[in-house]
Formats: structure tokens, sequence, C-alpha cells
């Protein structure tokens, strides 16, 4: 018989450490210290000066640029933009405050990085499954040690955006940055261990699923693959949020 679970599910505060990191960068950039045109400091750099973790690093570089504040260039950095090239589309960290909205990122997700992996599938080259492999790996190592496994989640689809070879595909992701892994926004099975290493090693096999398809240049598989992936993250997080609230229940 399945074990009922009940997480534990809480949303970030306004305040939290990415969105304090965010508004220093911000308010240097409106006060004229970091100038359009200036390369940020790197994840290194920050992550030494500001004492947080890479993950904190990621978010807060990700608000500014969802807030058009920011642009990454490939290979080179993150550097400073002009107010005024302000995208017309934006996703504002911010608000992604309730399950709702992660929900609604995440079936945006599911139909852009459906066909990102369909493409991985087709034109990846011998390194660049060689990179996925690696970012799989680590995901792995994070189930084994009991991590909670967010830099290694975001690695992978990472890894395979680049793959498309497409740098529309590759820039949205970007883009995107930690607001992709709904876990980074919501705290799930914080206070139930076996519960987060379960759902991980779920979310470990649908990976090993989706890297299979692309290794094996089959476009179709990893197309469905990636869609069952992303769907059942729908799920789950529906359903831990039911049984948060005293709805439902949580079978692993």
């Amino acid at each position: 018989m399945a074990t009922l679970i009940r997480p534990s599910l809480s949303l970030q505060r306004p305040k939290s450490l990415a969105a304090q990191l965010a508004k220093d960068l911000s308010d240097r950039i409106a006060r004229g210290e970091l100038k359009p045109g200036d390369k940020l400091p790197s994840e290194h750099e920050m992550v030494a000066s500001y004492g947080v973790s890479r993950t904190v690093v990621r978010e807060a570089v990700s608000s500014l640029k969802s807030a058009g504040l920011a642009s990454a260039r490939q290979g080179v950095g993150v550097f400073v933009l002009d107010a005024s090239s302000i995208a017309p589309f934006r996703i504002d960290p911010e608000e992604l405050d309730t399950v709702k909205e992660i929900i609604s990122l995440l079936e945006l997700r599911t139909s852009l990085e459906s066909e990102a992996a369909a493409l991985a599938a087709e034109r990846r080259s011998a390194a660049q499954l060689e990179r996925l492999r690696q970012a799989l790996e680590l995901m792995g190592r994070a189930v084994d040690t009991q991590q909670d496994g967010v830099d290694a989640d975001f690695s992978f689809h990472q890894e395979i955006a680049q793959a498309t070879n497409n740098r529309y595909f590759i820039e949205l992701f970007a883009y995107l940055g930690m607001m992709a892994i709904p876990r980074s926004r919501i705290g799930m099975y914080k206070s139930d261990i076996a519960a987060r290493n379960a759902y991980l090693k779920k979310v470990d096999l649908e990976h090993h699923a989706i890297f299979q398809a692309i290794a094996e240049k089959n476009a179709e598989a990893a197309r469905l693959a990636m869609h069952r992936h992303l769907s059942n993250s729908r799920d789950r997080l529906k359903r831990a949020s039911e049984t948060a609230s005293g709805l439902g229940t949580h079978k692993t």
C-alpha cells in the first residue's frame, strides 16, 4: 500500500536573500555605480563578497534579467542594460509567489522544453551529450547525498537548451534562470527528508529517460520524455499544494 506523505510546502518571503541581492545590484545600477555596458561581478565574486550561495546569486541575476536591467552574453558574462532597452515580455520572480503562478510557468516550459528536447536529440554533438551526461551525474550525486539538487536540475535543463544549437532557446532558458526550477522558489518536503528523497529519485529517473532519448537521437522519444517529466512536475506540485492545504494526499 502506498505511503501517505504530508509535505511541508512554504513560499519564500519577498525579502529572500536573492531578492535582497537583486535589490542591492539594481540600486547600484540606479545610482550609476554600474553603468549600461558594464559587466556584473562574476558568480564566484558575488558568492565571496556577499556571502551567499551560487543558487542565490543565480536567482538574483535572473531577477535583473527579467527586469530588463541585465543581459547574458554566452561565454562572456552578464552585462548591465540601458533602462530604455527593457523587453516587452518579462516574468517578475516576485510574482511567482503562489503555486498557481509557478504551475503556469511549468505549463509554458512544457511546451517549449518538449520541443527543445526533440531538437537536442536531432542536433546534439558528442561534446554536448557528454556535458549533458555530466549534469545527469550531478543530479544522481545530489540524490545519493540527500541534497536538494536544484543546481544539478537547472544544469541538466540548461544543457538541453544548449544542445538545440538555437540561440533563442538558449537565451530564453538563461532568462528564466532558477525560476525554471519550482523547488527553488517553493520549499517542498522541507520537514520530510524521506519524501524529498523519493521525489528527487523520481525526477532523476525522468531525467535519465530524457537523456537516453537524446543519446539515441530519437527526437520523438525525447519530446515525449520531456513532456512527461514536466507534466509530472506540475502534477506533483499540485498534489503537494493540496496536501499542505489539507485538501488531499500525496502518494509516493
